[in-house]
């Protein structure tokens, strides 16, 4: 990472202590690759994650962003247009843009299952494989755009 990378954070505040937890670890692994600068930008629910995100990549100021949030099962379809529809709004947002967007929100059914994926739990640590995910996606992109390409015309 070059120290002069900016990186958004994107944090949906629904479940607030599930979107602190998965924010300090996000935090903690982009710092420990050396990022520069991260800024914080948060909204009520995981539905308005694509909107901010796409704010903050067509601003040109972050290298990469890193959504946060969780959204869980209840008793009505809102559970499933929720998710559908943050994840395909993340993703337009990243190829449109260019700049990757590490997805960290948690798709659950039950608040346990929550606490089992973030810093602590028994399943894996969401934010911070959302941070390496987006920088991941950042260092492919350097490296493609560093490597020769052909010249003239392809047979």
């Amino acid at each position: 990472m070059d120290s002069e990378d900016r990186v958004a954070l994107c944090v949906a505040r629904f479940y607030t202590e599930l979107a602190d937890a998965l924010e300090s670890s996000a935090r903690e692994a982009l710092s420990g690759a050396g990022v520069g600068g991260i800024d914080r930008y948060e909204v009520p629910g995981a539905f308005e994650l694509p909107l901010i995100c796409r704010y903050a990549a067509e601003s040109g100021r972050y290298s990469a962003i890193v959504a946060l949030g969780a959204v869980i099962r209840g008793e009505t379809d809102h559970y499933a247009y929720v998710c559908g529809e943050t994840a395909r709004g993340l993703q337009e947002v990243q190829l449109g843009t260019g700049v990757p967007i590490g997805f960290g929100v948690l798709t659950v059914e039950s608040m346990e299952q929550a606490w089992a994926r973030v810093r602590g739990g028994s399943k894996r640590d969401s934010g911070r494989q959302a941070a390496e995910a987006a920088l991941a996606a950042l260092a492919v992109r350097r490296e493609l755009a560093q490597r020769p390409r052909r010249a003239g015309f392809a047979v």
